[in-house]
């Protein structure tokens, strides 16, 4: 049986404005460090590949200074590690509030999935903890436990390196030319096509103007009926409106084995 394999953010909700965000600056507040992230600031950040990784970023020798932080390298390690602990906690509040909803048809999608027998995975550089707090949050405690979760530390290289999918298939024990990638941006997206997968493009509020050129299907969201989505590249005809479902991806499959994407990185 084919897989489904769903990044985090932006893909099962739209939690890099509404929850990563303020739970950084948050974290920031707290530790009483000179920094606060605007939106475009972290739309910056967002290139970077994890959370500990884009707070390391701050590490120039003026803050330090100002921070009144160590210059050692291994103690300034151990509080990026406190800052991203505290900020994971600050976020998984957040999730649990239910102030930020699942993004349009993810949940139908799974369960279309979950009752064809394919296989569930998420693959993301965030922390383990909130990435099951968003799929709990997204579909429900019973669809959550039928996942494969691999989160953030978990392989040395983050996307765009495809690292953690090459984890993921090599765990499911599935071919590559049976798993579907959901990605919504250009990162993940080559991520998942550096791994020999195949990958449907979900833009979201930071990545909708990012290149997705070459990809085999690039929309709005997953779309529902009462939420329909927005084609923006369809090179195989699939034509997912109002959503895109199981039969949808199973074309792509089929037609992306025949004729793969070949991005320019």
């Amino acid at each position: 049986m084919p897989a489904l394999i769903y990044d985090c953010d932006g893909v099962l909700a739209d939690t890099e404005r509404y929850g990563h965000l303020p739970a950084f600056n948050k974290t920031f507040e707290e530790f009483g460090l000179p920094v606060r992230w605007s939106e475009e600031d972290y739309a910056e950040k967002l290139l970077i590949g994890g959370g500990k990784e884009r707070m390391s970023t701050m590490l120039t020798p003026e803050f330090i200074a100002a921070a009144g932080l160590p210059a050692n390298l291994d103690e300034l390690a151990a509080h990026v590690a406190e800052w991203h602990r505290r900020k994971t906690e600050i976020y998984t509040e957040i999730i649990a509030s239910g102030t930020i909803p699942p993004r349009p048809g993810v949940r139908r999608l799974t369960e279309e999935a979950a009752d064809a027998g394919w296989s569930l995975a998420v693959a993301s550089t965030s922390a383990e903890a909130s990435v099951r707090s968003v799929l709990r949050h997204t579909v429900g405690e019973k669809l959550a436990s039928r996942f494969e979760v691999f989160a953030g530390d978990v392989v040395a290289k983050k996307k765009p390196a495809p690292d953690i999918y090459r984890l993921a298939v090599d765990t499911l024990q599935i071919p590559a030319s049976s798993v579907i990638v959901v990605e919504d941006s250009r990162n993940g997206w080559l991520a998942a096509l550096a791994a020999g997968l195949t990958c449907v493009v979900t833009t979201s509020s930071y990545t909708i103007d990012e290149d997705f050129t070459g990809a085999g299907l690039v929309v709005s969201s997953l779309g529902d009926v009462t939420e329909p989505l927005q084609v923006n590249a369809d090179p195989f005809g699939l034509d997912p409106t109002p959503c895109v479902r199981l039969d949808h991806l199973t074309s792509l499959l089929t037609g992306a084995a025949q004729c793969p994407a070949q991005p320019s990185i």
